[in-house]
């Protein structure tokens, strides 16, 4: 057996996140329904981190294993060819297979994530599903003094969704970057793992903090106290993208470089 490594690329719109669902509608279902006509047998994929709907990623990385010779450019195009517009296989390479091999959740390191917010009094057309939207005008100044509570490792109880299954709440948030770009507010997450919701419940109160709704100093005190009800609701998902899942240089992975800093 071979075990393929693959990166994936799509827009979450209109699918109901990564994860198999009965009803088809998930980006696991459709990428695992063209692997099927394109190796003309059922093949399970496992990837490095599920999103949740209307999630994007520039860089899902996932793995199979299969009896199929086939080369790379092989993978990519054939799976392509079946597959719905709004998902596309990027790139394809063979690993080492077995108990020590490659995992695309295991052998990850760290996860990179974007959050894109339009940030306007009034809504952009051209931005729906692909940022959210915020009218009342947010402070990048506050926000990052917010988000540097979050540095390093912290139990993330307090934003975590309900229904995470993480063996542990403890993370270690590694980068948050905040960065204004005319009306578009670009945040970077990275850390070694993350919880359910766990992005989109921080970005929901570093808005607070933004809007001058409360002082940075509430996201420390919203850690330390663990509580989620006391942190801001769940923000939508449709600015969030998985946008790089980093492993170590042994695997070889043909990643791309070039999507965001």
């Amino acid at each position: 057996m071979k075990r393929i490594a693959l990166g994936i690329e799509y827009d979450g719109t209109g699918w109901r996140g990564w994860q198999t669902q009965p009803d088809g509608m998930t980006i696991q279902d459709q990428l695992e329904a063209a692997i099927r006509q394109f190796a003309r047998t059922s093949i399970t994929t496992t990837c490095a981190g599920r999103t949740d709907a209307g999630v994007h990623a520039f860089e899902q990385v996932v793995h199979l294993d299969t009896s199929l010779d086939r080369l790379p450019v092989s993978w990519v195009r054939g799976i392509n060819s079946y597959l719905p517009a709004a998902i596309a296989v990027r790139w394809a390479c063979e690993v080492p297979g077995g108990k020590d091999g490659f995992h695309a959740r295991s052998s990850a390191v760290a996860r990179r994530y974007h959050y894109l917010i339009y940030n306007s009094p009034v809504r952009s057309p051209l931005w729906k599903n692909r940022a959210g939207w915020v009218f009342r005008p947010l402070d990048c100044a506050l926000m990052r003094k917010g988000a540097a509570f979050l540095l390093g490792e912290h139990d993330f109880s307090a934003f975590r969704a309900a229904e995470c299954q993480s063996i542990t709440p403890v993370k270690t948030m590694n980068h948050i970057g905040i960065e204004r770009q005319g009306d578009l507010i670009v945040f970077i997450f990275e850390a070694n793992a993350f919880l359910h919701h766990m992005i989109r419940n921080i970005v929901g109160s570093l808005i607070e903090v933004g809007k001058g709704n409360q002082p940075p100093e509430w996201i420390g005190k919203l850690l330390d106290g663990r509580d989620r009800s006391k942190a801001a609701p769940t923000f939508m998902p449709d600015g969030l993208y998985l946008s790089r899942v980093f492993y170590e240089d042994k695997w070889g992975l043909p990643q791309r470089r070039d999507v965001f800093p």
